[in-house]
């Protein structure tokens, strides 16, 4: 196991800009966003404006992955992915969500999710989760991915590569007609066969014009999830595993989830579209 010391909170630089021009989702400004109350299922038109707002999630997501090294902080690659998605016509979802205040999601070693980036500086042997969502047309598109910094000890290198293996499987499992608690049956069952927690408190979720229209999708093999997956519907799988435990505790900045037990955690995301057939991955570069 790594012999890291723990993260501990950064200074945060002042809110990026957005062009005037760039249409904001409605959210923006507002503590919450408004319920959704569409439909799950997106027609045609919608789906392929959520294939261009994935691409360029994907793309800045790649970009800033591009600037992971150590000695460079959290707030550069979060300022990497800002002006990609800026420059490329697209609102960085996150910022301003329920008074998020960054374009993206840097979450180190045991932080599970929603890191906020600072000037936390990367370190040889840390992993990086980036997480990226983009709104242009009005939809959103959200992928993240888990990175290595430097030389990273093999059982969190392990750990990278066997979550993303997971994410795969599950999105094989995907078929119109099958309840959604498939996914997490899949994810959980792979997990197991390493002795890895799965985090049940923070799923995949329905995705379309809304960041998240109120679907949850569990990584786990939750006998609640029943929902029917049909064809057009639109959600993320997104699973979190971890070295221990999969209870975790929150940073006073309200957003910051860090495993309890502090051991490394890692995640992988990718927004789809339920076909006739199996799924469509929106978030390809």
């Amino acid at each position: 196991m790594s012999g890291q010391s723990l993260l501990v909170p950064g200074e945060i630089t002042p809110i990026r800009s957005v062009p005037g021009k760039i249409r904001r989702p409605e959210y923006v400004g507002k503590p919450a966003p408004t319920p959704y109350t569409g439909p799950e299922v997106q027609d045609a038109d919608t789906v392929e404006r959520m294939r261009i707002a994935g691409r360029i999630a994907a793309q800045a997501m790649a970009e800033a992955a591009k600037h992971i090294a150590p000695g460079v902080t959290t707030d550069e690659l979060d300022r990497v992915a800002h002006e990609f998605m800026c420059d490329h016509g697209a609102y960085p979802s996150t910022l301003g969500y329920r008074g998020f205040p960054k374009s993206l999601c840097t979450s180190l070693n045991e932080v599970i999710c929603h890191g906020i980036p600072d000037s936390t500086v990367l370190r040889d042997g840390d992993i990086v989760n980036l997480d990226v969502t983009a709104y242009i047309n009005g939809v959103h598109g959200d992928n993240n991915a888990t990175y290595l910094c430097g030389d990273v000890d093999e059982e969190s290198r392990l750990l990278v590569e066997r979550t993303e293996e997971s994410l795969k499987r599950a999105i094989k499992a995907v078929r119109p007609g099958r309840q959604v608690n498939v996914i997490g049956r899949v994810i959980e069952s792979y997990a197991k066969r390493f002795g890895y927690g799965v985090v049940r408190d923070f799923t995949g979720h329905g995705i379309n014009s809304s960041f998240h229209s109120g679907l949850i999708i569990p990584h786990y093999d939750s006998p609640r999830a029943t929902t029917v997956m049909q064809p057009g519907m639109t959600f993320t799988i997104e699973p979190m595993l971890t070295l221990g435990s999969h209870d975790y505790d929150m940073w006073d900045d309200g957003w910051t989830v860090v495993t309890k037990d502090r051991r490394r955690t890692a995640q992988f995301e990718h927004t789809l579209v339920v076909t006739e057939t199996g799924a469509e991955i929106l978030t390809l570069p």
